[in-house]
């Protein structure tokens, strides 16, 4: 559970940046084929290196597998982390609280 709950910890505040949450809804668009960083650059308002930055944070936290084809570099959303992400979210939605937890 704690391993669950730190690598969820991690997508999300990789997740908590508006740069890179614009970064990752856009790969999760272009799907598993992905894109290269000058095709997100050309839908980012970001310089180079401040993109460079953000992609490197989304791939830190698993959310985001970079390869390098040539001379250019792939990237693409790692749907499984995203589903596991989510489900972590929902997997006990709407089943009461632990009966150590309630009170009455």
């Amino acid at each position: 559970m704690s391993d669950t709950l730190d690598a969820t910890a991690s997508a999300l505040a990789a997740l908590g940046h508006t740069a890179r949450l614009s970064v990752f809804r856009l790969l999760v668009q272009a799907g598993h084929d992905g894109l290269t960083v000058g095709d997100i650059a050309a839908f980012v308002d970001l310089p180079p290196s401040t993109l460079a930055h953000h992609l490197r944070t989304l791939v830190q936290a698993g959310l985001v597998i970079q390869e390098r084809r040539g001379r250019e570099v792939l990237s693409r959303p790692d749907f499984a982390k995203m589903d596991a992400t989510l489900a972590f979210l929902t997997s006990e939605c709407c089943g009461g609280l632990p009966a150590a937890m309630t009170t009455g």
